[in-house]
């Protein structure tokens, strides 16, 4: 009696932990959310990008606006499941939405991969197919998407820091020393 005893315990301790295990989906999200800020840098042209991120919907979401000249992108990460998810509304009015495919151990590689698309009038039409992200450290990451059109890719790659703000002077500094 004492064996089936500890057996249903031990089995309850392995189910309890299995349900508040998280799932790769929800690890990268939470990866994802420490984004959140303004962050700077350049394409492989040297022009200037900023991405700006923050949390929406409760926290279950996060917001990436990509400024990059005069063209404006947003991209919406979520967990649908065991799954991550990504919808990129592009300036080419598609929105192609991609599915986590590479979710490194680390954490410092996610990969995203055309699942399908809104507004997309045929699979040759131009459109994002491909995102990955590289984590360098909390202040440095590198973005890598892939245009495909009429069956033809082209990379384009991000090298982004975390915006420092200048610091601002506290109450009590009267400028003196």
């Amino acid at each position: 009696m004492k064996a089936v005893r500890a057996a249903a315990v031990l089995l309850f301790i392995f189910a309890s932990a299995a349900a508040f295990a998280q799932t790769d989906a929800q690890k990268a999200l939470d990866k994802l959310k420490s984004l959140a800020g303004t962050w700077e840098g350049k394409n492989t042209e040297g022009e200037l990008v900023e991405d700006t991120y923050r949390l929406t919907a409760g926290g279950t979401a996060v917001m990436g606006e990509n400024k990059m000249g005069s063209e404006d992108m947003l991209s919406l990460f979520y967990v649908d499941g065991d799954r991550l998810l990504m919808t990129h509304f592009c300036p080419s009015g598609n929105q192609p939405r991609m599915r986590a495919t590479t979710i490194a151990p680390d954490l410092k590689t996610i990969s995203f991969d055309f699942l399908d698309a809104t507004n997309l009038p045929n699979p040759r039409a131009g459109h994002m197919q491909r995102a990955t992200y590289l984590f360098s450290d909390a202040d440095h990451y590198t973005e890598e998407w892939t245009w495909r059109q009429d069956a033809k890719d082209t990379t384009y790659q991000f090298e982004m820091q975390r915006k420092k703000w200048p610091e601002r002077p506290s109450q009590h500094d009267n400028g003196s020393s």
